[in-house]
């Protein structure tokens, strides 16, 4: 779904030996808005609405299906979106290219169930079903339909996108180990898989937890103004993928929030190191080389663009570009768009998913060893299971 960027430096500027890569251009070409359908109310409904209203050259949302016609009044108050109280009536007044369950845990799977027995595609959120049973029945039922995509956006996010644009590039020669100390479970899972390049297959999870003070200043409700330390968890995972290839997983409770609690990412491969927002490698044999990822962005001082993230640069070079500029979006809301965009471009047969059942499953059953392993203390192995053995 990107265009690439010709643009190159000058070839006879001395640089260290990193190929530029592709990225996309600053506007797509004009294309029919991404249609799509909401059910439920969730947290994560407004952030659907809010990327069509304020991108709606690109996104329309068709409708919302809430239980309560309250529920459904306010949003069309605030959102100027339709609602209807049951899927048959969201479905006849107007087909959305998918739809976007935003529902608890435990309706997600039967909800998934009745649209693919509808034909109707799937953007579903993560996790696709609660737990292990829960996943192999979903995907006995449905698998075999093609018709769900998981919403992971991690890897999508602009620095995360940046980052992976240069190691697939070979910036760090081949990746070996990814740390991630950044968010939780199935998407930490996600990114040690991409930044590794590696499909979903059998791994062996060792974990250790450990309680310490933290201060807790902010939660999704908002400042706490309480700056007593609090006891907080960690946990500590180490993931075999096999062929050499590990991760490290570090996450201390309600680290989304804290902010005395950053995250970090490192990616180490076999020929230099990526650490958050610096790059390490050779130039030649005896020439250790450091370079930075670069966040250009307008709003700043005299420049009345307006407040946007217009691009993510390497070396001078830009490894991702905004294709949603005007939007003024954060970098959740960004990698929603994309997320949007890709699996609209799936529906329409002209490109892959973007994050399939099976892996969605997969990188979900990972996490749920990382927490078994956790809790008894001892290695946790996964095997192959359907929806891995589906993809040989």
């Amino acid at each position: 779904m990107t265009t690439t960027d010709t643009d190159r430096t000058d070839p006879a500027a001395a640089e260290p030996p990193l190929r530029t890569p592709a990225v996309a251009t600053k506007r797509l070409p004009t294309v029919a808005p991404t249609r799509y359908a909401l059910v439920g109310n969730g947290w994560r409904t407004e952030v659907y609405l809010r990327v069509a209203q304020l991108l709606p050259d690109r996104f329309r949302v068709t409708g919302v299906v809430t239980r309560r016609a309250e529920a459904g009044a306010e949003l069309e108050r605030r959102w100027g979106v339709p609602t209807w109280r049951t899927l048959d009536d969201l479905l006849a007044a107007e087909r959305p290219e998918f739809v976007v369950p935003s529902v608890p845990w435990p309706v997600t799977p039967g909800l998934v169930r009745e649209l693919v027995g509808r034909g109707v595609p799937v953007l579903t959120e993560t996790p696709p079903a609660p737990d292990l049973d829960g996943m192999r029945s979903l995907w006995a039922d449905v698998g075999a339909a093609d018709l769900v995509q998981v919403a992971e956006q991690y890897l999508l996010m602009p620095l995360h996108a940046a980052r992976l644009a240069a190691v697939r590039d070979g910036a760090v020669g081949v990746p070996t180990s990814v740390h991630v100390s950044s968010t939780h479970l199935y998407h930490a899972v996600s990114m040690i898989r991409g930044f590794l390049d590696v499909a979903p297959g059998p791994v062996t999870v060792r974990s250790v937890t450990s309680t310490a003070p933290l201060v807790d200043p902010i939660t999704p409700d908002g400042w706490t103004h309480d700056t007593e330390p609090k006891p907080a968890r960690t946990i500590l995972s180490t993931l075999d993928l096999g062929d050499g290839r590990t991760g490290l997983y570090d996450f201390t409770d309600n680290q989304w929030w804290n902010p005395v609690r950053p995250d970090h990412l490192a990616v180490r491969g076999s020929t230099g190191e990526l650490h958050d927002e610096t790059l390490v490698r050779m130039l030649d044999a005896t020439t250790p080389v450091t370079s930075r990822f670069e966040r250009a962005q307008t709003g700043h001082g005299m420049d009345y663009e307006g407040l946007d993230t217009t691009h993510i640069s390497l070396d001078g070079r830009p490894v991702w570009r905004n294709l949603y500029e005007g939007g003024r979006l954060m970098d959740d809301d960004l990698a929603v768009a994309e997320l949007l965009t890709r699996t609209g471009a799936w529906t329409r047969d002209e490109a892959p998913g973007p994050y399939p059942l099976a892996e969605g499953l997969h990188d979900h059953h990972v996490g749920l060893a990382i927490e078994e392993a956790a809790g008894t203390g001892t290695a946790v192995t996964i095997s192959n299971e359907p929806w891995v053995t589906s993809r040989a």
